[in-house]
């Protein structure tokens, strides 16, 4: 099987995967009671009194399977997920701070997979030698350390302390050019680093750098522990491998062992690691985003989770769903690409 024809069949799989999801998640609903379900679609206070109308237009008191096709049909075609308790639609309030999250992973992911797999590797090839005692001793740190009390730290530090690296998403100054009327700043990505350079505006791209500094490192360093740990066991075991040893009875040298052989077959493990990894990423850091006050979607949902707000937890749900269906698919190509034994599969 070639890689394209692997990929599409990936492709069509994903598909009853995500209706699963969304099935799962139309039963849940079905143990509210009728009038709260018609909630999720108040989008003012005057509407309160209108339940059961609400409850008619969106079909909610017709059989089951006739609900879940106008559900499915809202939530595809109309992208209707709700109103949360400010009166904000909830595809509108997710896609809002979306960029925010993913501007913390963009950055934070590549170090992760950078420190992961390098000190993994040089650990499990070095088994017993100061590299891997140290890189041991910080992977255990990583796994321990809470990232709300790490991230305290750092703000006593780096912000209370030194003033080098504030929270929040970007400072007043640059609130306030982005927010003025007659001001030339346009949204492209909603990445706020992108969009500056996009825009010319380079002090407002160092502005954000700052801003991105801790919940970055917050990020990379307890991540990369998980990563270090899986990729120097996965080490580990491919060096003990039959084929190292023919390798090695072949004249190679112990690099060519390592880079050409162990790592390649080592890296199966650390790619769904990673990948799962950064999905979990993407679907809200909630801890960092609330120490730092970034206004994510992890954030988003934490509060009307609090507030008891069902609609932004449904779609925070459905967009979980969808994010870590996605991941699996890269992992899936990734694995292919690696090892073509899997296409095989």
């Amino acid at each position: 099987m070639g890689l394209r024809t692997y990929i599409l069949r990936r492709l069509i799989l994903a598909i009853p995967v995500l209706f699963g999801a969304a099935l799962f998640v139309f039963a849940v609903i079905q143990f509210l009671p009728v009038n709260l379900r018609a909630t999720l679609y108040v989008t003012n206070e005057k509407q309160i009194s209108r339940l059961d109308e609400i409850a008619r237009i969106y079909h909610l008191t017709d059989p089951v399977y006739v609900q879940f096709f106008y559900w499915l049909k809202a939530l595809l075609l109309e992208r209707n997920l709700g109103t949360d308790s400010l009166g904000q639609p909830v595809f509108e309030a997710i896609i809002k701070r979306m960029p925010t999250t993913v501007e913390i992973v963009m950055y934070a992911s590549p170090i992760i997979v950078a420190i992961g797999l390098t000190l993994g590797v040089l650990s499990g090839a070095n088994k017993d030698k100061l590299i891997d005692q140290a890189s041991r001793v910080l992977a255990i740190m990583g796994t321990s350390l809470p990232s709300f009390w790490f991230g305290i730290v750092l703000l006593s530090i780096f912000y209370a302390g030194l003033q080098w690296f504030p929270p929040q998403r970007v400072g007043i100054d640059a609130q306030k050019f982005i927010g003025m009327a007659n001001s030339s700043w346009r949204w492209y990505t909603g990445l706020v680093t992108i969009d500056a350079l996009i825009n010319g505006q380079l002090w407002i791209f160092v502005d954000a750098v700052r801003h991105l500094v801790l919940p970055v490192t917050v990020l990379s360093l307890l991540n990369s522990a998980v990563m270090v740990r899986v990729t120097r066991s996965s080490m580990l075991e491919a060096l003990s491998k039959d084929y190292i040893t023919a390798a090695k009875a072949k004249g190679l040298t112990r690099k060519e062992v390592i880079n050409k052989h162990a790592r390649r077959n080592a890296l199966i493990p650390a790619i769904t690691i990673s990948g799962l990894m950064v999905a979990g990423l993407l679907t809200g850091v909630v801890i960092t985003e609330t120490v730092f006050n970034m206004g994510g979607i992890g954030q988003y949902a934490a509060r009307s989770a609090m507030r008891i707000d069902i609609p932004p937890v449904i779609g925070y749900t459905i967009m979980s769903a969808v994010v870590f269906v996605i991941s699996n698919l890269m992992v899936d190509i990734l694995y292919a690409y690696i090892d073509p034994r899997i296409r095989l599969g």
